[in-house]
């Protein structure tokens, strides 16, 4: 489910006319990392990573919407950024990702 998740953001990514070449790079690349952390976290602990994945894909949606709602925006990159809160000491790598990925989408701003 996790990767399914995850290929589906890129494909969005990869298909958004509102997001600049380089920023779709930064963005791929990150989920290419994200992908690889979330399915060794998977491994151990599947809820809280199926969390990250879904909160990854929302918060992607709400970015790239046509008619953007900064509310709903801010408020589905909060629940990426708590969803992994709890797992910085034993995840600092996923951690750091989930952060750059968070602040991109954030500075979209589309």
């Amino acid at each position: 489910m996790i990767e399914k998740t995850i290929s589906e953001i890129e494909a969005k990514i990869s298909g958004a006319d509102s997001v600049s070449a380089e920023r779709k790079l930064e963005l791929l690349k990150l989920l290419g990392t994200l992908k690889t952390e979330v399915a060794k976290l998977s491994q151990t602990n599947s809820d809280q990573a199926d969390s990250i994945a879904g909160f990854a894909q929302l918060s992607a949606h709400e970015t790239m919407r046509a008619e953007q709602n900064p509310q709903l925006r801010e408020l589905s990159l909060q629940g990426l950024r708590s969803s992994v809160e709890n797992l910085e000491q034993s995840h600092p790598h996923l951690a750091q990702i989930v952060n750059s990925i968070s602040k991109t989408l954030s500075d979209l701003g589309i």
